[in-house]
């Protein structure tokens, strides 16, 4: 645990959607947060940000930085004690996996932690990575014991080929414990978020991928049906504190699997009709697998045949029982999670065929 806490600390891609419910809380903590952005002059991407600078008891600084450019974090990250690596890029449909995932993912994690390593005073370094560096599909997490996949496993069948996303988290959090253990200055804490919703800080458009999952749900592209495919569920305000408790908690050590429902998307249409059933096309039903395997690959390059294979009618198995035994953390309900996910979307006018 860091011994100066009233050292400011560093959030990296503090526009990003997990980034902002954490600067929040550091900010209403009273924490001076050093908060990086590509580019602090587009006022429309940090608004939020500086909203909540003005009104929280905190101190927020903000400084631009690149991932891909070496020593870009030095000034930001200067006089800093924890160092919260959030940012990475979260996309499903790309046309150059090494480009837009993998450079970003692990060359900006290369930098980020480097710089830790130069800078006097950094004692914990706090990395945002995903369920995605412990699993490629929900069929990996059948093989587990009982309770499901733990931190002691690792991605092994994801490559730049299939499910580059989850290659990208792979190599970057491997690459992240390399440098780790290279040193002796800090300690490094994963957070690992399986599929996170819940409402945004962002006024306006949100880029997680999340976001276009429950828009599909709710526009009526799904109205015919659902794959059953088979994830984890987190709220973002759980991850949030899921990273402030990773570095302010002494018990905090090693990876973290920040899971708190084992569902699938279905399950989460469902949880939506009681209350919006009535006005929006959701689905109601699960698309047949047969009917996946002949028309997935024809209408997203991502729905592969061996994608569908792995996850749709594959129930998804993880042991969250690390983080709320050594963090004590209590996630929120699901329910609460897909409605205000949802409410969030309808306020901001978010779909355009509500029926």
């Amino acid at each position: 645990m860091p011994q100066n806490t009233q050292a400011p600390v560093l959030v990296t891609g503090a526009t990003g959607y997990v980034a902002g419910w954490l600067v929040k809380r550091l900010l209403e903590e009273g924490h001076t947060v050093h908060a990086t952005v590509r580019q602090p002059d587009r006022q429309e991407k940090r608004a939020h940000l500086d909203e909540l600078g003005e009104k929280l008891p905190g101190t927020l600084k903000i400084f631009q930085a690149d991932l891909l450019q070496e020593g870009s974090f030095a000034r930001a990250m200067e006089g800093c004690s924890v160092v919260f690596h959030t940012a990475s890029p979260f996309t499903l449909n790309v046309e150059d996996p090494q480009k837009e995932l993998i450079d970003p993912a692990v060359k900006g994690t290369e930098n980020v932690l480097q710089q830790a390593q130069k800078t006097p005073g950094v004692e914990r370094v706090v990395l945002t990575s995903s369920c995605a560096a412990i699993y490629t599909d929900a069929s990996d997490t059948q093989q587990a014991p009982e309770g499901g996949l733990t931190e002691a496993h690792w991605n092994e069948t994801a490559s730049l080929e299939y499910q580059p996303y989850s290659y990208s988290k792979t190599l970057a959090e491997r690459r992240a414990w390399e440098i780790a253990d290279d040193q002796e200055q800090w300690d490094l804490v994963t957070i690992n978020p399986s599929f996170v919703l819940g409402p945004a800080l962002q006024q306006g458009e949100v880029t997680s991928e999340s976001y276009n999952v429950l828009r599909q749900l709710g526009d009526g592209t799904m109205k015919q049906g659902v794959p059953r495919m088979g994830i984890g569920l987190v709220d973002v305000r759980d991850v949030a504190e899921a990273h402030y408790r990773a570095a302010f908690k002494p018990a905090a050590q090693g990876r973290y699997i920040t899971s708190a429902h084992n569902t699938d998307f279905l399950e989460i249409a469902q949880q939506l009709l009681p209350r919006y059933g009535d006005q929006y096309p959701l689905p109601r039903k699960a698309l047949p697998k047969w009917l996946l395997l002949l028309i997935g690959p024809l209408v997203d390059k991502a729905f592969s045949r061996k994608m569908i294979r792995r996850n749709v009618n594959v129930p998804f198995r993880v042991n969250n029982q690390k983080i709320t035994q050594e963090l004590d953390l209590k996630f929120r309900p699901m329910r609460e999670t897909v409605e205000d996910s949802f409410q969030y979307m309808i306020d901001r006018g978010f779909f355009t065929r509500a029926s």
